[in-house]
């Protein structure tokens, strides 16, 4: 029995969160300063605690202090993902919210998240729990109580949608009254009246579907809204009013330029924009994100050749625009979509923004520091810098040379503490 356990013991991987010593140097053959996107050589990172003293090519080395070398690989944040779905999972996303019970899902997600902070995902923003109410709040307050790993979480309970909207099981027999994935809000009062109760429930933000459903026709884009511009208005100022900011859900015009003109903070899916729209979008600093991670894994899972087809013409459509998104000087942050396919997995976001025409700096940069201002941590995380958060990944390899490299991270750091060290 007792050599069974030991060979448990040495066969399991190294998922278990190990105590780092207090003080502790990082040192590896590479480093990224993320801002300047440009390689340090060699790399080295004084942590003391949770916090990042020192970064640079060499830093001091007290009096006690553990040195971790971490041989050929690049010493860089954490990754952060701005658009997650902790409560989903691949497979008939509908029947999940009618078939699994919220702890059940609960459970999964709590699963979910420490396979993104495994992933080297140290930080996310989670958007939406599709009909599990505020079960979210539970798992980041569990995360944050260090009662299981995961990334830092901001998190923002059901969606809001209309009556008849984007996420309101509109396929199944209206007779069954089969619940919507998200809370209605048929006007900018009933908005208001969600949110307070969203609130209430934990909330960290809001997210509203603006658009949906989607066709893409002749080459033509076209997507109904859901909230007017003053209805859009109407819940930016009462996401201020408690200090916290709305993200949507919106593919599409007139839509986008609602939300751009209302002050949103971010536009997720963003497929297509009107130059009107992105020129607002650059001046309100108004993220786009466009998680294409999720398309690809649809047209490559698609249930038939049509439906592969036409997930592949909204990606090849969405790329073209993002060309032009990127020339018309829109700000990015990098979303997956992740849930619906597997979680921590979601480093392939990265490599799409990079494949359709972003540079490997820029993506790093609207991952890691767009992405930390869009979860309001722009002072925390994001960078390896003196006051910062310790919390960061080594990967093989370079990733402003391959970007790939995101996929394997050897070693995971979070708070200071480690959660992973091939």
């Amino acid at each position: 029995m007792k050599l069974l356990a030991a060979t448990l013991l040495l066969s399991t991987p190294a998922f278990a969160q190990q105590e780092a010593p207090h003080v502790t140097v990082l040192h590896a053959a590479r480093l990224i300063d993320v801002a300047a996107g440009k390689v340090m050589t060699p790399g080295e990172v004084l942590i003391d605690g949770a916090r990042i003293q020192e970064a640079g090519l060499h830093v001091t080395h007290p009096a006690g202090a553990v040195v971790i070398d971490l041989g050929d690989t690049t010493l860089m944040p954490g990754l952060i993902d701005a658009h997650t779905h902790l409560f989903l999972h691949p497979g008939a996303e509908d029947l999940q919210t009618v078939e699994e019970s919220i702890p059940q899902r609960t459970l999964m997600a709590a699963g979910a998240a420490k396979a993104d902070l495994l992933a080297g995902f140290t930080a996310e923003r989670d958007m939406g729990t599709e009909g599990a109410k505020c079960a979210d709040v539970a798992v980041r307050n569990a995360i944050d109580h260090g009662e299981i790993p995961g990334p830092r979480m901001r998190v923002s309970c059901n969606a809001i949608d209309i009556l008849g909207g984007h996420e309101d099981a509109n396929h199944f027999n209206p007779d069954q009254h089969i619940l919507s994935n998200a809370d209605y809000a048929n006007n900018a009062t009933e908005l208001i009246t969600v949110m307070r109760e969203q609130r209430k429930g934990g909330s960290d933000f809001f997210k509203i579907y603006e658009t949906g459903r989607d066709t893409l026709k002749d080459g033509v884009f076209t997507t109904p809204y859901q909230y007017t511009e003053a209805e859009l208005a109407a819940a930016v100022a009462e996401a201020k009013r408690v200090g916290t900011r709305v993200g949507v859900h919106c593919t599409g015009e007139p839509g986008a330029g609602y939300a751009a003109e209302a002050g949103v903070a971010s536009i997720d899916h963003a497929d297509f924009l009107s130059p009107e729209t992105m020129k607002l979008m650059k001046e309100k600093q108004i993220y786009a994100v466009p998680t294409f991670a999720i398309v690809e894994y649809f047209a490559d899972h698609a249930t038939s050749p049509a439906a592969a087809q036409r997930e592949r013409a909204m990606q090849a459509y969405h790329a073209t625009e993002f060309k032009k998104q990127m020339a018309a000087g829109v700000p990015f942050a990098v979303g997956s979509d992740v849930g619906p396919f597997p979680h921590g997995t979601q480093a392939r976001e990265y490599e799409l923004m990079v494949e359709y025409g972003m540079s490997p700096a820029d993506a790093l940069r609207s991952g890691l520091i767009h992405g930390a201002r869009l979860l309001d941590w722009a002072d925390s995380i994001g960078q390896l810098r003196a006051g910062y958060f310790a919390d960061i990944i080594a990967v093989p390899g370079n990733p402003l040379e391959d970007i790939k490299v995101l996929e394997r991270p050897k070693f995971v750091m979070k708070n200071g503490e480690i959660y992973r060290r091939d």
